[in-house]
């Protein structure tokens, strides 16, 4: 048999679920094969960050299948409805018996991967896809009636019955070497319409599974006991960076959750229920299966709808010039502002702030979720459309385990609480490095000690939250 492995987003060669089978089964050589899409990837909001990232990455995989004997080959096309024939041409090019793949659960990945494998059967080509990038595939948590779960609490209790029933955490894969390669690897495009590719940030996001692992190792080790202290705090390194390598799944949830598991001081399953570090870091691994979960259950949050269906009905302010000033991070409201900076500045935003500047675009600027997930999307290194809807509707109390539409957050008070000293803030905002920590959390004095160069608020946020409370209470 020789098999064609045709790698999406799981650009890795260790534990990749797809690549270790070919390996296992394949006497006639494996032979991998990546597909770049940039006009599907533009109607995707993806921006620079992330596709220079995955650029990098698929040469950072192409070399690395190097040493196993595969060779990686490239092909551009515009979007996904040219993909099957493209998957179709190679196989039978190089006379694979079979086609395997890991699975994507976004609604125009799961039709170009039906298009694909009706595609393969009709000429007779085999073809496998597996649910690589989740530890539990979607539809496998069930409530005990049936059904699918909408709130995370009781979808996390099932979840781990549900791997316990299946032997706990699952041993890691590694593939076999290739007697010898079937052909060459193929020179990846130096440049795809509409990105540039120049604008890399390769400083902040190095390539690579061998770095990713090295990155997980180092949080695992050093800083995951001390998580759930200080995951909150911006100023400091007290999370794990891995969300960028986790999307492009140069790194694998099961590798993350081995991690966890090897450096955590309880056993399975009694760490994941646990509330010290390593057990909170466990638990936002399966919030991104619950996410995932949801793609699938609710096709719909992969085409701009609301999950709940009545917030169709909001009346959202829409003011442009206000939604510019929070693109820019020059709201007035320090915390949003150097939250905004460091996502344009990195490709990446720390978590409590996503939270923090999501919720007041949508409550305090009533502005709607969608513009936010939209930018986001265009900014993000680690732009994931399950994990960026989830959170976004959470903050605007539109989806599943919502917050309640009368938790609005307090951007003074926030800011205090998580970054009491403005060290952060001064790290992004230098031009309020003068301004003492007590005027950054309080609008009257920061009024008085700010430079004339930072902006004034934008709104009031009582005036703001009133007014956002009544558009909810309207529905």
């Amino acid at each position: 048999m020789r098999t064609l492995v045709w790698f999406r987003s799981d650009l890795r060669c260790q534990d990749n679920l797809a690549l270790h089978y070919a390996t296992d089964v394949s006497e006639r050589g494996v032979v991998g094969l990546f597909v770049f899409c940039p006009k599907q990837w533009q109607d995707h909001d993806w921006g620079n960050p992330k596709v220079g990232f995955l650029h990098r990455n698929v040469q950072a995989l192409s070399e690395a299948l190097e040493a196993y004997n595969i060779p990686l080959l490239i092909r551009t096309c515009e979007t996904f409805q040219d993909t099957p024939d493209i998957v179709l041409d190679v196989a039978r090019s190089l006379e694979c018996d079979k086609v395997v793949f890991n699975k994507e659960y976004e609604i125009n990945e799961r039709r170009r991967d039906k298009a694909a494998v009706e595609a393969l059967a009709e000429a007779g080509i085999a073809y496998q896809g597996f649910d690589d990038s989740v530890l539990l595939e979607p539809g496998s948590v069930q409530k005990k009636e049936g059904g699918d779960y909408s709130v995370f609490t009781p979808y996390k209790k099932t979840w781990i019955q549900v791997l316990n029933e299946r032997g706990g955490p699952p041993k890691l894969v590694e593939p076999k070497k290739q007697n010898k390669k079937v052909c060459d690897a193929e020179e990846l495009p130096e440049t795809l319409d509409g990105y540039d590719l120049s604008d890399d940030r390769d400083d902040l996001w190095v390539a690579g599974e061998a770095h990713a692992l090295e990155r997980l190792e180092k949080f695992a080790a050093q800083r995951i006991h001390k998580y759930d202290d200080c995951r909150d705090i911006p100023s400091v390194n007290g999370t794990s960076t891995i969300s960028p390598y986790l999307a492009l799944g140069v790194v694998s949830p099961r590798q993350c959750l081995a991690a966890a598991v090897e450096n955590a001081d309880a056993t399975w399953p009694e760490l994941a229920l646990g509330n010290d570090g390593v057990s909170v870091w466990i638990s936002e691994l399966i919030w991104r299966e619950f996410y995932r979960h949801l793609l699938v259950a609710c096709p719909r949050l992969s085409m701009d709808q609301p999950f709940q269906e009545k917030t169709k009905e909001l009346v959202w302010r829409n003011n442009e010039e206000e939604f510019q000033a929070w693109c820019d991070g020059e709201t007035g409201y320090p915390i949003i502002d150097a939250a905004i900076k460091q996502l344009n500045q990195t490709g990446w935003m720390h978590n409590r702030l996503r939270m923090i500047v999501a919720m007041f675009l949508t409550k305090q600027l009533l502005v709607d979720w969608r513009w936010g997930e939209r930018y986001f999307m265009q900014r993000l290194v680690d732009g994931d459309l399950a994990a960026n809807n989830g959170g976004w509707q959470w903050s605007a109390s539109t989806g599943t385990d919502a917050a309640p539409y009368f938790r609005i957050f307090n951007p003074w008070s926030q800011g205090k609480r998580f970054d009491g000293k403005g060290e952060f803030i001064r790290r992004f905002l230098p031009e309020l490095s003068d301004v003492p920590a007590s005027a950054l959390h309080d609008p009257d004095k920061l009024a008085q000690k700010k430079p004339s160069s930072y902006p004034d608020p934008v709104c009031d946020h009582k005036t703001a939250r009133e007014r956002a409370l009544q558009a909810f209470k309207s529905l």
